[in-house]
């Protein structure tokens, strides 16, 4: 999320905490019915900025019938179905590594429907609505998780 703010020129913190806290409530409900709404209360407790639930409430849309709206809603519901085909496509390198991971591999990849199949796709492809192509947006996802990968493990 800090590599679509600093493209995009939004908040890098702001788009970090949407991008750590989404998920908060995923194992308290573990239902897509319902995910987002419990991170939201909590989030919404701790007076995180509204437009940081309501993307955490939107990387969800289609789960709690919602429409996105805004582009940090966008940003998060194609970033964390990015990460998904990122970290699979690691998996497949010789040495497991992101460092060994090009963005063309990803798209690659993403063009394989039964490669990584629970990975959205049409997730993915929401980068469309922040102004971006799959070619800049997958080489944007893995340097910044090639950033983090001693935390990833990978």
């Amino acid at each position: 999320m800090q590599g679509l703010a600093g493209r995009l020129e939004r908040d890098p913190d702001e788009w970090w905490i949407a991008g750590l806290l989404h998920d908060l409530d995923f194992d308290l409900t573990q239902d897509l019915a319902v995910h987002g709404l419990k991170s939201a209360e909590i989030l919404s407790a701790l007076n995180i900025k509204k437009e940081i639930i309501q993307a955490v409430k939107a990387h969800n849309a289609e789960g709690l019938g919602i429409a996105r709206k805004t582009e940090l809603d966008y940003a998060l519901s194609c970033g964390e179905s990015i990460t998904g085909l990122i970290v699979a496509a690691a998996l497949v390198m010789p040495d497991k590594k992101l460092a060994s991971l090009k963005p063309s591999s990803v798209v690659k990849r993403m063009k394989k429907k039964d490669f990584a199949r629970k990975v959205s796709r049409e997730g993915i492809l929401l980068c469309r609505q922040i102004g971006l192509e799959l070619d800049e947006f997958a080489g944007i996802a893995v340097a910044a998780m090639q950033k983090v990968a001693d935390q990833l493990g990978l």
